[in-house]
């Protein structure tokens, strides 16, 4: 542990940081496994909400550096696709 006090107080902030941001990244995955989830049944109003909160859950992540942009694009362009190709 910290002897400064102000290393102390440093400490405890990346701990609930790193909190905030694991929290942010499982709900992200947890989203985009619902999406998945949803475009492998066969209703397509049931996967286009789910693809509507995954987008926004990747966006938002993107936006809070949880993950690059880039790779948020790629996500997001793959989950297009593969809502494009469901009963098609």
């Amino acid at each position: 542990m910290a002897n400064i006090k102000s290393s102390e107080k440093r400490a405890l902030l990346i701990q609930k940081a790193t909190a905030k941001n694991k929290a942010s990244k499982s709900l992200m995955k947890t989203n985009l496994k619902k999406f998945d989830a949803a475009a492998a049944g066969s209703d397509r109003e049931e996967a286009e909400k789910a693809y509507k909160t995954a987008v926004k859950t990747v966006d938002r992540a993107a936006t809070k550096k949880l993950i690059h942009k880039n790779k948020a694009a790629r996500r997001k362009s793959a989950l297009t696709r593969k809502l494009n190709t469901m009963n098609s």
